[in-house]
C-alpha cells in the first residue's frame, strides 16, 4: 500500500477510535465540563508511536466536540489544544522512562488544562478570573493525567508487547 494512504488509513482509524471512545464517556457525563475522564485521550499516546496520531487525534477531536455543551468555541478550543498536545507529544516521544514516553502523555493536561480551563472560565456567566481560571485548569489537568498515566500507559504496553507496534509505524 501507498504510504500516504497508509497514512491518511492510520488517521482515519485513529480518528474514528477518538470520536467513539468520546462518545462513550459523554454517555457517562465525563466527555465535557471541567471534570474530563475522556477514555479517548489514553490515545494520545499514540503520538509517540506514529505521526499519524497528530491528524488522528485533531480531528477525532474535533468530531467529538461537534457535540461540546460548549459550542464553537470548544470546537475551536478543544480542537487547538489536542492538535497542540499531538504535535509536542510526538516531538518529546524520545524522553521515555522503563519505555512509557512520559512527556507525550503529559502534553494533554498541559494544554487542555491551560486552553480547556479557560475556555470554561471564559464562557462562565461570570467571565473570566483567574483563580477560577487556576481551579478550572486544574481540574482539567488532573482528569487528563488520570486518564493518560493509567489508560495510556497499558495502551503503550499493550502496543508494546503485540504487533501493533509494527502496524503503527
Amino acid at each position: 500500500m501507498n504510504q500516504k494512504t497508509l497514512f491518511v488509513v492510520k488517521s482515519a482509524v485513529i480518528a474514528a477510535l477518538y470520536a467513539a471512545l468520546t462518545a462513550v464517556s459523554s454517555i457517562f457525563g465525563l466527555a465535557y465540563g471541567p471534570i474530563q475522564f475522556r477514555v479517548s485521550e489514553a490515545l494520545c499516546v499514540l503520538c509517540a508511536f506514529t505521526p499519524a496520531a497528530i491528524p488522528g487525534l485533531t480531528i477525532g477531536c474535533l468530531i467529538s466536540n461537534l457535540s461540546s455543551p460548549y459550542g464553537a468555541v470548544d470546537i475551536i478550543v478543544g480542537t487547538l489544544a489536542t492538535l497542540l498536545a499531538a504535535l509536542l507529544g510526538y516531538f518529546v516521544r524520545k524522553v521515555q522512562f522503563k519505555g512509557v514516553p512520559l512527556l507525550t502523555l503529559l502534553m494533554p493536561a498541559v494544554f487542555n488544562g491551560i486552553l480547556v480551563g479557560a475556555e470554561i472560565v471564559y464562557l462562565a456567566p461570570e467571565g473570566f478570573q483567574w483563580q477560577a481560571f487556576l481551579i478550572s485548569g486544574l481540574e482539567v489537568a488532573i482528569g487528563e493525567i488520570a486518564v493518560c498515566y493509567t489508560l495510556g500507559v497499558m495502551l503503550c504496553k499493550a502496543i508494546q508487547k503485540s504487533k501493533l507496534q509494527n502496524l503503527l509505524n
